[in-house]
């Protein structure tokens, strides 16, 4: 206490550094812990609940007009973002408040599918255990994409509680934490930022991966600096027409509103050095070719494998079938994309190894949930299915680790995230 009576703040030291990813239940306990240790700076509220009814979390640092906000969770395969999105809160309470600027700190946007992906959090961070408890949603379960206006689809209550925020807070400033499984580092913008690329590449290099120069996320999209992307604008020509996704029609979107620009953060558990390569592929048809035709036909193998799924995993685990029913719809779709566009053209050796680990990671993520759907089948054709899904798995991560793929530690990768959104917020504020 001072000699007029009043609380002096309480300010932390910085965080120290993380080995594991929390749960989302784990972040939101330490969330109300820092709330409790700093009342005069920190609030934290419950803002809406899941299909699932579990509940999503907001932690505030700071009061004022000026708002971040920030998403962690959005993928519930990309556990990064809600370790990033903590330690963000923590690092505003070491410093002094900002006249003006406040963040809101959303700790995980998909509660419900962080849950099926909670087995791989208390085991060994390897990746044949990743993929043992993996789990992503279809498109239309992902809470960051909108469906079209006037159509049968609804908002999930997840994204109403999203763009809820934003109509809230409007945030000059929103910032989505992901994170790829296997590639290298980059960032999505929704508009230029002036400053963000060299930092950000400064950042990439500190935390010791490679900086995605040509991703297959952003293909057709503006790339004013290496590994910075910017959103194109709605029908805009040359985009991917194979995946369902508009970016125009997403939340990342929705905060241009109110003049705020989103960014969408990506750093990998396993980098392969060779997506930094700017250099052109000496032989891009053979490699592209190659990569589409395995694409296809491990769809095709894993698709025959379907309806051994017993009808109680089909009604436990809707998520999950659906999840593979969409991952294995879009294969095909894929490679007739690459061999149709991309087999004359001279690509980059970055565009050509994301296209190489998409061919490796969507059949090796569809075998993974087949195989949970799978669990309990019995007989000689669910043991026989369970022994192609699970050749399916390992013979990918095989491949993926003759790319080079290796670990990124948690501490590097949750390090790179929140010196990523604080240079954003920094080359945006006055």
């Amino acid at each position: 206490m001072t000699d007029t009576g009043r609380r002096v703040p309480r300010r932390d030291s910085p965080p120290g550094p993380v080995d594991r990813y929390p749960a989302a239940p784990r972040a939101a306990a330490a969330a109300r812990r820092l709330a409790l240790r700093h009342p005069e700076r920190c609030r934290v509220r419950e803002v809406g609940r899941s299909r699932g009814g579990r509940p999503l979390v907001l932690l505030s640092v700071d009061e004022g007009p000026h708002a971040v906000l920030v998403v962690g969770g959005p993928h519930p395969n990309e556990p990064v973002g809600v370790a990033a999105a903590l330690r963000l809160a923590s690092l505003a309470l070491t410093r002094p408040p900002r006249p003006g600027l406040a963040w809101h700190v959303l700790l995980c946007l998909d509660p419900d599918g962080a849950a099926l992906n909670e087995g791989w959090l208390t085991g060994p961070l390897t990746a044949p255990r990743h993929y043992e408890h993996f789990f992503r949603p279809a498109f239309e379960e992902q809470p960051e994409l909108l469906p079209p206006a006037g159509g049968e689809r609804t908002p999930m209550p997840e994204s109403l509680v999203l763009t809820g925020l934003i109509d809230e807070l409007h945030p000059f400033l929103q910032c989505s934490l992901h994170g790829v499984d296997f590639g290298g580092a980059f960032v999505q913008l929704t508009r230029p930022v002036p400053g963000l690329a060299e930092r950000f590449a400064r950042s990439v290099a500190r935390g010791g991966v490679p900086l995605d120069v040509d991703s297959y996320d952003a293909v057709g999209w503006d790339s004013p600096a290496p590994g910075v992307y910017v959103l194109p604008a709605r029908g805009r020509d040359g985009l991917p027409r194979a995946l369902p996704d508009d970016p125009a029609r997403s939340t990342w979107a929705y905060a241009s509103r109110y003049g705020g620009v989103t960014a969408l953060l990506e750093v990998p558990m396993w980098a392969v050095d060779s997506v930094g390569d700017a250099g052109l592929h000496p032989d891009v048809r053979r490699s592209v070719a190659a990569a589409a035709v395995a694409l296809r036909d491990r769809a095709e193998q894993l698709s025959e494998l379907l309806p051994l799924v017993p009808a109680h995993a089909r009604a436990a685990y809707g998520p999950l079938l659906r999840a593979v029913e969409f991952n294995l719809r879009a294969c095909p779709l894929l490679a007739r994309e690459w061999l149709a566009d991309w087999c004359e053209r001279p690509l980059a050796v970055s565009r050509v190894t994301t296209a190489r680990i998409v061919a490796e990671r969507i059949p090796l993520r569809a075998a993974s949930m087949l195989l949970r759907l799978l669990g309990d089948a019995g007989g000689p054709a669910a043991d026989a299915a369970r022994e192609r899904a699970r050749g399916v798995v390992t013979g990918s991560l095989e491949r993926l680790g003759r790319l080079g793929a290796r670990w990124v530690p948690v501490e590097a990768q949750v390090a790179h995230q929140t010196r990523a959104v604080l240079a954003a917020a920094d080359c945006l504020l006055p």
